[in-house]
């Protein structure tokens, strides 16, 4: 009768977990130059060979983990989308009120890596090839802001039920109004001219969303006519 040597079957498959492990380090390291590179001279003058140079490997090996520039542009979306998901499900699981959690997401999102990087996603968006190859993978991106979107939604159900926020305004349109404040093209034009710190930024934008831009005396007046 064979015997099967269990030592034998465990030496096949640890160097193909330690060689798997180290392809993804790579594959981050490469995305980390990518980023750097991209931020410095923008997506047409960024070259895959400047890339390879700042990981110190060669540009095949940035091919064998990227077929091509926009692949990987692509590649640094998804993964700041995924950063993204993480820093939202973090924000509102939370031991806090709804409205603390929803402005704290708002504070990650303006303060933290998003808010840095804003300017960067917003200006690889207006390449064409780059949006050609996103509109490719819009059903992933669907998936994720359908589950964000969800996440948030749930927050704002939960402040209802708590007193925090009005009933009367559907949720979906609530969940709406809060995406627009997500998005870089709400704020990164403010942030990249100095007009305001990222705090003075974020302490408005939740003062507007959550109390409305009305004094509270003419509120009540126009509640009175």
């Amino acid at each position: 009768m064979m015997v099967k040597d269990d030592s034998f079957i465990a030496n096949r498959v640890l160097p193909r977990s330690l060689k798997e492990r180290q392809r993804e380090e790579r594959a981050e390291l490469i995305l980390q130059a990518a980023e750097t590179v991209l931020a410095e001279k923008g997506y047409y003058d960024t070259s895959i060979d400047e890339i390879a140079a700042r990981v110190g490997i060669a540009k095949g090996t940035v091919y064998l983990h990227f077929p091509s520039k926009e692949d990987l542009v692509v590649a640094l979306f998804e993964r700041e989308m995924v950063t993204f998901s993480a820093t939202v499900e973090q924000a509102a699981t939370q031991a806090v009120s709804a409205r603390e959690r929803l402005e704290n997401i708002l504070r990650q999102v303006y303060m933290g890596i998003h808010g840095c990087r804003a300017h960067l996603f917003l200006s690889l968006s207006n390449s064409m090839e780059v949006r050609s190859r996103l509109a490719e993978k819009k059903g992933a991106k669907g998936d994720y802001m359908a589950s964000l979107t969800a996440r948030i939604g749930a927050v704002m159900e939960e402040g209802k039920v708590a007193g925090e926020f009005d009933p009367d305004i559907p949720t979906a349109v609530m969940v709406s109004t809060f995406w627009g404040l997500l998005s870089p093209k709400a704020y990164d034009h403010l942030l990249k001219g100095a007009q305001l710190t990222p705090e003075e930024l974020v302490s408005a934008v939740t003062r507007i969303y959550f109390c409305g831009v009305s004094t509270h005396s003419s509120f009540q007046r126009r509640a009175e006519r």
